[in-house]
């Protein structure tokens, strides 16, 4: 991580790896958390960093003197790394590192609901990002929603199965190689083929937790 700290770069972005365990709880967690990283990354690469995970994240004294620190959000419950990489990170002063021996490796909730109550605070923080990175990551959730209502909405008009086939095959076979090659490359490939049923239920489990957010506090801190 470190030694991304060349001529003008100020923050460094890596990838902040869960323990692969058995079960569904552990494949889950390590989806959501690749698939964020995937989002989150490649928008730095293209220029637009938005976010980090404290789990491995660098940045200069200089710059986080220069910011106030976390002043800013001090009084938001949790993300206060995640904030200040979206208030401090710009395309010119912003490195990823993805050479895997600089991957971090943490311990995942053991239970759903340490999970549910771990992703309540992570969606809550999004709501604090610039606008422009809301309005991004917004469009490609609604796209998710839109085709898979589209498509229930196709199998009750009755479209041919041969139709709806193609139109699924291809989807998933564009994720597969797009992400497929992201998810090689954070060494998390045991997910790949299952990219398609962890992407329905992590989109339903993290629509049902956006909107309890709407009517329950996020827990604090566990």
């Amino acid at each position: 991580m470190a030694s991304a700290f060349t001529s003008g770069k100020e923050i460094v972005l890596g990838y902040g790896a869960y323990e692969k365990k058995p079960g569904l709880l552990n494949k889950l967690i390590r989806y959501d958390t690749a698939h964020i990283a995937v989002q989150f990354l490649s928008y730095a690469i293209s220029g637009i960093p938005y976010m980090g995970v404290g789990r491995n994240l660098a940045y200069l004294k200089a710059l986080f003197y220069r910011h106030s620190g976390f002043i800013s959000h001090y009084r938001i419950r949790s993300g206060d790394d995640d904030l200040f990489v979206n208030q401090a990170a710009l395309g010119k002063n912003t490195r990823v590192m993805l050479s895997k021996e600089s991957f971090t490796l943490s311990q995942p909730k053991n239970t759903f609901q340490r999970w549910i109550n771990q992703k309540k605070r992570h969606l809550s923080t999004g709501t604090h990002y610039r606008l422009i990175h809301k309005a991004l990551l917004g469009s490609y959730s609604v796209s998710m929603v839109l085709f898979w209502a589209l498509l229930i909405t196709l199998i009750s008009m009755n479209v041919a199965w041969v139709s709806l086939f193609v139109i699924l095959l291809l989807r998933e076979v564009s994720r597969l190689v797009l992400f497929g090659k992201w998810f090689r490359k954070l060494d998390e490939k045991d997910l790949v083929f299952l990219l398609p049923v962890l992407e329905l239920l992590v989109l339903i489990f993290n629509g049902v937790t956006a909107l309890s957010n709407l009517f329950v506090k996020p827990p604090k801190w566990m």
